[in-house]
């Protein structure tokens, strides 16, 4: 697969890595063994990122993806997260982001993490105490590199000028194209960007159903887009994006990913999936070129992205 630069660091990555939130948490009952074998076959194919979080299961989620890369772990880089608590709250005090990473390296079973985030801007807490705390590891040898996430501009202004970002991530998909805005910051400063959720959270699979059908734990349960207001709507769009998928002869997961990976040479989606098929069809989107007209076409059907928004405020609009 090829490989895209994050930011000039260093940083280099599969053009699709793999998220695995939903390995642990979200998005309805998890098998740990095909949770695995999703991830061990994504490596196979060419994935070399592989982002989870602290808040993916409490530890949980890093634990299984700790074992699943275990046996080619020099081969891949692993990205983490710290700053949520388990009420949704954030916390990024010095203290608290210390005692997660620490956790973290553990539940990884890794020397280094090689992409250290925070997960939240914490209003609480200055940006530069954040990340001056966040390049101890840097220079103890822990973590590799620094990445913010859902951070507006003067944030990122701020960080990088303690210690170099290498990549922001932010949801990103047809379905919510507003971190748009974000991009010529981002090539100012020479950061990346990894696009989460470029799938909608499912939405541009073609398999969204009704909130009321998703079990309780479900997150799809509460986003705006599955609301009983706006799921009609978000289905004809989908409909009108999958004709485009069809007269190209893809899919349109693979539509939606080619789609993120046209927006600049630096963007890395990660969708992620428990399933081996589903995995190998996502990866497979690296090798599909959007015509401009292609572009145009779905622009022109959801300029503002899906009806009813992502469900998370956008701190840069």
């Amino acid at each position: 697969m090829q490989q895209r630069t994050l930011g000039t660091q260093g940083l280099a990555v599969s053009a699709v890595g793999y998220g695995s939130m939903g390995t642990a948490v979200g998005y309805g009952p998890t098998d740990d063994a095909e949770s695995i074998a999703a991830i061990r076959h994504a490596h196979d194919l060419g994935v070399t990122l592989f982002d989870t979080a602290e808040m993916y299961g409490w530890g949980g989620g890093e634990k299984l993806l700790g074992r699943a890369v275990a046996p080619f772990r020099e081969e891949v880089m692993i990205a983490t997260k710290f700053g949520l608590t388990r009420e949704f709250g954030t916390d990024s005090r010095p203290e608290h982001i210390r005692a997660v990473v620490e956790a973290s390296l553990r539940n990884l079973d890794v020397d280094c993490v090689d992409v250290l985030y925070q997960h939240r801007v914490d209003p609480a807490v200055p940006i530069e105490d954040v990340v001056g705390t966040m390049a101890e590891f840097v220079e103890a040898g822990t973590v590799r590199y620094l990445g913010l996430s859902e951070a507006p501009p003067e944030t990122i202004r701020k960080a990088h000028a303690v210690h170099p970002i290498s990549v922001l991530q932010t949801e990103y998909s047809i379905f919510a194209p507003d971190a748009a805005p974000l991009f010529p910051l981002l090539e100012e400063l020479g950061i990346g960007f990894v696009a989460y959720s470029p799938l909608a959270r499912g939405f541009l699979t073609g398999t969204a159903k009704p909130a009321g059908e998703y079990g309780p734990a479900d997150f799809r349960r509460r986003m705006p887009w599955w609301a009983a207001d706006n799921f009609d709507a978000n289905a004809l769009l989908v409909a009108q994006f999958a004709a485009i998928a069809d007269a190209k002869g893809v899919t349109l997961p693979q539509l939606a990913l080619a789609w993120a990976l046209a927006a600049r040479d630096y963007v890395v989606p990660i969708p992620g999936s428990r399933n081996t098929d589903r995995v190998a069809a996502n990866i497979a989107a690296a090798d599909v070129a959007l015509t401009p007209d292609e572009l145009a076409r779905v622009a022109a059907i959801a300029p503002d992205g899906g009806r009813g928004g992502r469900g998370t405020p956008s701190p840069w609009l």
